[in-house]
């Protein structure tokens, strides 16, 4: 797959060679957004809230879904070169193959922010996320309170590459260390919810005994939630992470036992007040967090 990634790359670069002598409109007001996958709440969110300030501010947005797949995301950013944007907000599917994107961007002469999820390579302006690594934290900090310290745990990890899986991944596993906690299993689910459904009803098979589980995206702990309530395992504790609506909804009706709130719609809001200083010629940090709170009953 990597393979795959930098061939196309390559031709990428190759093919958009004479895109990057081309003179971009310094004055324009249009920003590009290049979302993940629209088919998640977290990312409308985000969406509507990088619309909702770009409106507020003058500027026109053009959005392009990448649909989760890498391949789409490195032609989004092809069109958004020639679309002329004077700067593109880009929300990774994985943080591997987005080098790809960026350096589309980069070799266009077109600056690239990212948000939520970063790159892991190319030149880009800024990172507008929160701090997954404390989010990772602060879950692992309350079922430790709930449970003691002890039990057995699940862990649903994300897409697999993307910065947020790893992040997650290591704040909960950091604050688990030392701790009576036994992670009977861990595996990946995609984000999305009906993976995370049947993922959990094998484990739910496999494994027995369950005392919580971890999903790094609201998705997944919603999908688990429903597979454990479907063999009449209420206790078992769900903590998620986005606080989306039918996430915090869950929560309140005692379904879900937390879920690290993300704020989508300000990490939008706070990426396009970035853009905005970036193209008056202000001087911005290259990542800038955005708040985390705990959502519990």
């Amino acid at each position: 797959m990597k393979k795959l990634l930098s061939i196309i790359m390559v031709i990428v670069l190759a093919s958009f060679t004479l895109v990057g002598c081309q003179q971009k409109d310094t004055d324009s007001k249009k920003i590009g957004l290049i979302v993940s996958t629209l088919n998640n709440p977290f990312f409308v969110d985000l969406k509507n809230g990088v619309e909702k300030r770009a409106k507020e501010l003058g500027y026109e947005v053009v959005v392009l879904d990448s649909q989760n797949d890498p391949a789409k995301e490195v032609s989004n950013m092809e069109d958004i070169t020639v679309k002329n944007v004077s700067i593109v907000l880009l929300n990774p599917v994985d943080s591997d193959s987005a080098v790809a994107s960026v350096m589309i961007a980069n070799n266009s002469e077109l600056p690239v922010m990212t948000v939520d999820r970063a790159a892991n390579g190319g030149k880009v302006v800024s990172h507008i996320a929160s701090d997954n690594i404390a989010g990772g934290e602060m879950a692992a900090e309350f079922l430790k309170e709930q449970l003691g310290g002890k039990g057995k745990l699940v862990e649903l990890e994300g897409l697999a590459g993307s910065s947020a899986t790893r992040d997650r991944g290591k704040g909960f596993n950091d604050g688990i260390k030392g701790s009576g906690f036994d992670i009977v299993a861990k595996q990946t689910a995609d984000f999305d919810r009906t993976k995370g459904l049947s993922v959990m009803e094998n484990i739910i098979q496999s494994k027995g005994e369950i005392d919580a589980v971890f999903a790094h995206n609201d998705e997944m702990a919603l999908g688990a939630q429903k597979a454990l309530e479907d063999q009449g395992m209420k206790d078992v504790l769900v903590v998620g992470f986005d606080a989306t609506d039918d996430a915090v909804d869950a929560v309140k009706k005692g379904k879900m036992a937390a879920t690290v709130a993300q704020q989508p719609l300000l990490i939008g809001q706070t990426a396009v007040d970035a853009i905005d200083k970036v193209l008056k010629n202000e001087t911005i940090d290259t990542f800038i967090p955005v708040e985390l709170k705990l959502v519990t009953k």
